[in-house]
């Protein structure tokens, strides 16, 4: 659903280490999910790339499959999301001299262009499942996929909570979660001071484990 493909589009963003998330969608994700970053964004031959099966910047040697830090590692997100749909690609990194624009449209035809050098990685993701109609079917309404993409933002928003994160459907503001110090903070930005004073904090480590995060008081 439209909300799988936002949780991967972020996925990405936050693996090239970018501090500011938008996350655009129109009709619940149906007709576009545009996520854009100011992540280290992708040279010209990893944009290329970045669209075959299989195909990952994310993992250098065989060793590192043993100690994965990032949250995509396969090359198969971006590959299954472009056999579903429209799909356009503009990124840059910080010293290039111009960008790249890498355009998936009907029938998998692919255009390539220059771009302005602006660092970070905008995906546009346009008519998910228009080349397969009985799945297209099966998605739910508007709002019902809206609210899943609202979970999906939220939960990277708790779990992230040092990167700006914004949402907006068919040009509304549903959430603006600037960077915050923790995730106390976090949890006041997205549910308010009333919400946040009735949990409490849990906080239990050992040597290999720490967790941390809220409960609700008993009588709440």
């Amino acid at each position: 659903r439209p909300a799988s493909v936002v949780r991967e589009l972020i996925d990405n963003s936050i693996d090239a280490g970018a501090t500011e998330i938008d996350v655009e969608v129109l009709h619940g994700g149906k007709k576009l999910i545009k996520v854009s970053d100011n992540g280290c964004g992708m040279d010209r031959d990893d944009a290329l790339m970045c669209f075959e099966r299989h195909a990952t910047s994310k993992i250098k040697t065989e060793e590192e499959l043993f100690e994965i830090s990032t949250l995509g590692f396969r090359g198969e997100a971006l590959p299954a999301i472009a056999s579903v749909s429209k799909i356009t690609l503009t990124t840059a990194t910080a010293d290039a001299d111009y960008g790249i624009k890498v355009e998936i449209g009907a029938n998998h035809k692919k255009e390539i262009s220059d771009a302005p050098p602006i660092r970070g990685t905008t995906m546009e993701v346009r008519d998910i499942f228009y080349n397969t109609p009985a799945r297209r079917k099966f998605l739910k309404t508007n709002p019902t996929e809206l609210s899943h993409i609202i979970e999906t933002v939220v939960q990277k928003a708790f779990a992230y909570s040092g990167i700006s994160f914004r949402l907006i459907h068919n040009d509304s503001e549903l959430l603006n979660a600037p960077a915050a110090s923790d995730i106390k903070e976090r949890f006041r930005q997205l549910y308010g001071d009333e919400m946040a004073g009735e949990f409490m904090d849990v906080r239990k480590e050992s040597k290999a484990i720490k967790v941390y995060g809220f409960a609700s008081s008993p009588d709440f």
